[in-house]
């Protein structure tokens, strides 16, 4: 079993919630503020603050719960994810959660077949490839996945050459709801998988790095953390 470093989909969960409520509380800050200005200043303006205030509120009730289950659903594909790289064998570290140069990269993994930054993703409907571009039922997303992915691994690759390794960071796109058609495909430089297929994949006898300077890159991505 793999060593695992962090947990899973803790910052989904942490930036969802912060993200999803603080228009709440800007609202009910507001209604204060409104219902000041109607006893103390001017009972008509007051009154017409606080009708605005009140339908911010609810409004932001609404789509502030819209807004955290969606990052709530992506902190449980993180976990699922998570889970299965955790089945790796033990020469195998995951990092949840690693930062890189700022940035929160759902996984890294390290073992003797390389470095693997994994961006998860939990969509619903079925996930193919069509011209090198990653489509979610015939349609593209408003956010390349792929872009995300690189420009993660990218990261991940300076923040360990600043630390003191230097190597290549492969990146990996996983779809936790396993629906993507091909099940594991190279797409612009990225592998895309299933997360039941992660497992089979990792499990080679492959070595690029070995297990001294596995150790030392180990010891440099938890120093990091």
């Amino acid at each position: 079993m793999a060593e695992v470093h962090g947990v899973a989909g803790e910052w989904a969960r942490v930036k969802g919630t912060v993200a999803g409520l603080w228009p709440l509380f800007a609202g009910v800050f507001a209604l204060g503020f409104s219902s000041a200005v109607a006893a103390f200043v001017n009972l008509e303006a007051g009154a017409v603050a606080v009708a605005a205030s009140l339908a911010w509120i609810g409004s932001s009730v609404y789509k502030g719960a819209r807004h955290v289950e969606r990052y709530f659903k992506g902190a449980r594909g993180e976990e699922r994810v998570a889970g299965i790289l955790k089945s790796l064998p033990a020469q195998y570290h995951v990092f949840n959660d690693f930062v890189a140069c700022g940035v929160h990269v759902d996984h890294v993994v390290a073992g003797p077949a390389g470095v693997y930054a994994v961006e998860t993703k939990y969509w619903r409907g079925v996930v193919t490839i069509e011209d090198g571009h990653i489509l979610l039922d015939g349609q593209l997303p408003s956010r390349s996945p792929l872009a995300q992915v690189r420009k993660e691994a990218a990261l991940v690759k300076s923040a360990l050459e600043k630390a003191g390794w230097k190597g290549d960071v492969t990146p990996v796109l996983a779809f936790a709801s396993d629906t993507f058609s091909a099940h594991v495909a190279e797409v612009q430089g990225a592998v895309v998988i299933n997360s039941c297929d992660l497992r089979n994949s990792f499990e080679t006898d492959r070595v690029v790095i070995a297990q001294p300077e596995l150790d030392r890159l180990v010891r440099l991505m938890e120093s990091n953390s």
